[in-house]
C-alpha cells in the first residue's frame, strides 16, 4: 500500500484539561500517513485521482484549531476519522503532539492506527 505523508503540521488551538489550557490555544503538532493506492494518480497524472494533501491539510488544521478537546487521544480520534472520510483511504497513522507540554520533554502525544474497516 502506498502512503501520503502530511508531516509536522502546525495548528493553534485549545486542547488540554488545566484552566490556562482551556483559555489559551498553544502549538498542536500533527503528523499524518495515509494509506491509498497511488498507482490510478500516477497514471493519469490528475489530481481527481490523488488525495489531495493540500485540502487534507486544511481539513486536519481547521479541525484540530476549533475542536477544544481535554484530550490529544481525543483529537487524534477525530482526525483520523476525518481522513478517513477522503476517497481512496484505506488506513491512517495520525500522531498528535504537543511541544513543551512537559518540563525537558520535546512534546508528549499519541499515535494511532485506524482502517476504514474497523
Amino acid at each position: 500500500m502506498d502512503k501520503v505523508i502530511i508531516k509536522d503540521l502546525l495548528a493553534r488551538g485549545i486542547i488540554g484539561i488545566n484552566d490556562w489550557e482551556r483559555n489559551n490555544p498553544q502549538d498542536i503538532l500533527i503528523n499524518i500517513v495515509v494509506f491509498t493506492d497511488t498507482r490510478r494518480a500516477a497514471e493519469t497524472d490528475n489530481i481527481e485521482d490523488c488525495v489531495n494533501y493540500r485540502t487534507l491539510s486544511k481539513k486536519v488544521q481547521a479541525h484540530a484549531e476549533n475542536a477544544h478537546r481535554l484530550t490529544v487521544e481525543a483529537l487524534a480520534n477525530d482526525l483520523a476519522k476525518l481522513c478517513l472520510q477522503e476517497k481512496g483511504v484505506e488506513k491512517v497513522i495520525v500522531r498528535v503532539e504537543k511541544p513543551g507540554a512537559v518540563r525537558f520533554a520535546g512534546s508528549v502525544g499519541v499515535e494511532i492506527e485506524r482502517s476504514r474497516d474497523e
